[in-house]
């Protein structure tokens, strides 16, 4: 455990300069995160790293396992004109790594796995623990070639460089006419 606070010392030297001296004016604004909970840690009670003065609910996950956010998307198949209508929703408890700055814009990225792969993006929106996308894509592919196909999204910031910082997917076998809404847990991206 690291102390942050001003050295006690009346002649010690301010070694450190870096992104990661909290005590250097330009990084003041910078969102720090609790490895835990991922919830801004000046919201959350830091008394130990075990956590033991935090509520239950703001405990996600243990050790090292990351919540990285979930996606929400609609899928719905219009079989008349044999068409997939993919709506993607939102991104909600998104968290991307501190190496892609503070205010990274982020869009959604979808590919259907069909033998040739469709792919379609969302627009970029500023970065945020939810974001709104509200984009509905519309391709016209026989059921029959969909349900053996996965839906894979990735999350990517476009700025300051485009990175994929998370995905998830879902099978479309049980794709129909009844419009169906999907949670997805974003994982770390497939090396």
């Amino acid at each position: 455990v690291s102390d942050l606070r001003p050295s006690a010392l009346p002649g010690s030297l301010d070694v450190s300069r870096s992104m990661f001296d909290l005590r250097s004016p330009p990084h003041r604004s910078m969102k720090r995160y609790d490895s835990v909970s991922s919830v801004p840690s000046s919201t959350s009670s830091r008394k130990d790293s075990q956590g033991s003065n935090r509520s239950l609910d703001t405990i996600t996950l243990s050790g090292d396992e990351r919540d990285f956010g979930r996606l929400n998307v609609k899928l719905y198949y219009v079989s008349s004109v044999e068409q997939i209508w993919i709506t993607i929703l939102h991104c909600k408890d998104l968290s991307w790594p501190s190496s892609c700055g503070e205010n990274p814009r982020i869009c959604v990225k979808g590919i259907l796995t069909l033998p040739k792969p469709v792919h379609f993006k969302s627009s970029a929106k500023e970065s945020s623990s939810d974001i709104e996308f509200m984009e509905t894509f519309v391709f016209a592919i026989k059921l029959q070639s969909l349900q053996a196909v996965r839906l894979v999204f990735k999350i990517q910031t476009q700025t300051p460089r485009k990175k994929t910082i998370g995905e998830c997917s879902l099978a479309l076998r049980e794709l129909s006419s009844q419009e169906s809404s999907h949670w997805l847990d974003i994982a770390p991206p497939s090396k």
